[in-house]
């Protein structure tokens, strides 16, 4: 850098001639003063010509677990890890932890965005304090199964930032509980014109597009025909989710839209496209009523099959075009790009292949968890849903399992070879629940879909929902946020700012 070199050979002449040089412009001295992007650069360079990874740990040290995502299954096994036997690093594009059953709230201002966030260094204090444990904001381009090494890049978003730059992790053991990405089934223009409620930049994304429309259907000289358009909101899947999604907004518009933005209130209006059956993992007889809630509400069912998306309008199988301001996608969950790379046996459906202990058995050392992974066909077990109740349970079970491993000396690369691994991941399912608006949600506690037990629906089942919610966000901190996000909402009704 021309400041440096100036720096230097004032430096040297100082030293030559044991004299104080002739007092000069600082400019002239130290060149004329670095740009952001100068600076930007340098450091982005500095910091690849530095170490390039944590190499592996040395005797002194502890054993390093390397875990991949910051899920439900990876942060529940972060927050149980006994940090006394290992250093811990966390690798994944996000630093905090989304409660996915509160995100669609946060779409229409029924909760704020933070409440539903959990940073990791909470999650694991261990992460910010312990010198050997890390948090780093990057994804999992590689790993290098045989020398037990992970290849990473750095995430980097905006023009003026540092460049992204690679680095290597070696592990002792590794988990990789990277979730899976929002499934389109290969539909034309879905990537490009959907949303996916999966992220709270999603929920975001939802919000500020609601808003808009609505402000801009106010304008003087849209025609009728535009105004439903905008205010026309399309949700893909009836699963849990877009019924979540699909209850919230109607209570949005009901209770919010219609006082705040009369002159357009009659031509708001939801519309729920699915395949086949609404929440059909439940009780017929909850979603028989939660159909009857649904159209009570003013949200549209439609069956069909969405073959083509466009920037104004989704047209089903049957030719029939439904024009759209918001477009919302929740049809379910495939494998990652991430996932399709490793080359490991597949369970059915593309997920990495995993026996009864969550080992990936053709490598050492390596488990997976969470919607990542499935049990192989060769252990004779179905795979598991891609539900946040199996993602905790099998990060909780793996914790255990290696806090076992480390205290009997099994913590170190290829040092539990020939160790019992104790008993099998074993799934029960504790039942399904979902919120379909106006104070009523649906409970089904049946341990699977042919099984008898409870089922309830209404005010009762909503009172349960949002109690045991409650009780299972991560923090007190949160615990208060959303307790008096939800009061605020109740006695003032929903924000409306667009922010």
């Amino acid at each position: 850098m021309p400041w440096l070199r100036n720096f230097i050979q004032l430096s040297a002449t100082f030293t030559r001639r044991g004299l104080p040089p002739p007092p000069r412009k600082p400019s002239a001295i130290f060149g004329p003063p670095p740009s952001i992007a100068q600076l930007l650069q340098h450091f982005s360079s500095a910091a690849r010509s530095t170490d390039p990874g944590l190499g592996p740990t040395k005797g002194d040290e502890k054993p390093r677990v390397v875990v991949l995502g910051s899920g439900w299954a990876g942060c529940r096994l972060i927050k149980d890890i006994d940090t006394k036997a290992y250093d811990i690093v966390c690798v994944s594009p996000r630093n905090h932890m989304v409660f996915t059953p509160l995100l669609a709230s946060t779409c229409v201002g029924t909760l704020e965005f933070r409440s539903v966030a959990e940073p990791i260094g909470r999650i694991q204090p261990a992460i910010s304090t312990e010198p050997g444990s890390y948090f780093f904001l990057a994804n999992c381009t590689g790993v290098d199964f045989q020398n037990h090494q992970i290849q990473c890049q750095t995430v980097t978003e905006g023009a003026k930032t540092v460049d992204p730059w690679n680095f290597k992790i070696a592990y002792d053991k590794l988990v990789i509980a990277s979730g899976a990405q929002a499934s389109t089934f290969g539909i034309k223009g879905a990537n490009e014109h959907a949303i996916f409620l999966r992220e709270v930049h999603h929920a975001q994304e939802i919000r500020r597009k609601l808003l808009l429309n609505l402000m801009l259907s106010d304008v003087p000289g849209i025609s009728d025909e535009e105004k439903r358009r905008l205010l026309h909101c399309v949700v893909v899947g009836g699963g849990p989710t877009g019924v979540e999604f699909s209850g919230e907004l109607s209570d949005f518009i009901q209770k919010d839209v219609h006082k705040r933005y009369s002159h357009v209130k009659d031509y708001i209006h939801v519309t729920l496209v699915e395949a086949n059956e609404i929440l059909s993992s439940f009780d017929d007889r909850l979603r028989k009523y939660a159909i009857k809630q649904l159209t009570k509400s003013g949200v549209r069912l439609v069956r069909g099959i969405v073959k083509d998306v466009q920037s104004d309008k989704i047209i089903l199988s049957d030719d029939t075009d439904i024009p759209y301001g918001v477009l919302v996608w929740s049809t379910g969950v495939g494998p990652s790009p991430f996932v399709n790379d490793l080359e490991v046996p597949k369970a059915p459906g593309g997920r990495i292949g995993i026996d009864e202990w969550l080992r990936i058995p053709s490598v050492q050392d390596v488990f997976a968890i969470g919607d990542c992974s499935g049990f192989l066909e060769s252990t004779g077990r179905p795979v598991l849903p891609a539900l946040a109740q199996v993602a905790e349970r099998q990060g909780k079970y793996l914790a255990k399992l290696l806090n076992r491993l480390g205290k009997a000396g099994g913590g170190r690369a290829d040092a539990a070879k020939d160790m019992d691994f104790g008993d099998q991941f074993v799934y029960r399912h504790l039942g399904s629940m979902a919120t379909i608006g106006r104070y009523k949600a649906l409970v089904d506690l049946r341990k699977s879909k042919e099984a008898k037990g409870l089922a309830l629906a209404g005010f009762v089942s909503w009172f349960i929902w949002r109690s045991a919610y409650l009780t299972r966000v991560i923090s007190w901190r949160n615990r208060f946020y959303v307790a008096i996000n939800w009061l605020t909402t109740f006695v003032f009704g929903r924000d409306i700012s667009r922010i």
